[in-house]
């Protein structure tokens, strides 16, 4: 008998070093910011495309996280395609990087702003995220209608500026 108390125990010392492992692993890997990559589509006229979210009905850059194996550059053209239809015709300028924790209302990212010519038709593929895409004139940019920080991105753009914010 005495064996095996002796026994669950053991087992149970080692189950419970192996939670304690995992639940500081998970800590580690869920409480880091995730990287995502947003991209200010210039038309060859010198509109900036945006795209109109369902779930707020404002206005954003597209953009995304980037996946496991994938460049930003790659998620960049990727995300570009995926929300507007659009392709890049050349990839620009650095703009930023945007890190402050309450930036995005959905979680912690480092979002990572790089400006870049497209060319295309635009068109929407995912109608459960975007509503509609529509190019402005530098001018006619509507930040007051904006979400997730991306009046302060265009802004940053627009002035030639490069941050680390």
């Amino acid at each position: 008998m005495a064996v095996r108390l002796k026994d669950r125990r053991a087992r149970s010392r080692k189950g419970g070093q192996l939670w304690r492992h995992l639940r500081t692993a998970m800590r580690l890997v869920l409480r880091h910011p995730l990287v995502s990559v947003t991209v200010v589509p210039v038309r060859e006229d010198g509109r900036i495309v945006l795209a109109r979210r369902v779930d707020s009905d404002r206005w954003v850059l597209p953009g995304g996280l980037v996946d496991w194996g994938e460049t930003v550059e790659e998620a960049a053209r990727r995300e570009l395609e995926e929300e507007t239809g659009m392709e890049v015709a050349r990839m620009g300028r650095l703009v930023g990087v945007y890190s402050a924790p309450g930036r995005d209302p959905r979680g912690h990212s480092v979002t990572i702003l790089v400006a870049a010519e497209v060319r295309g038709k635009p068109s929407i593929s995912d109608p459960l995220e975007i509503s509609e895409i529509h190019a402005f004139a530098p001018t006619a940019v509507p930040f007051q209608y904006m979400a997730l920080g991306t009046d302060v991105m265009l802004r940053n753009y627009l002035a030639g500026q490069t941050v680390i914010a």
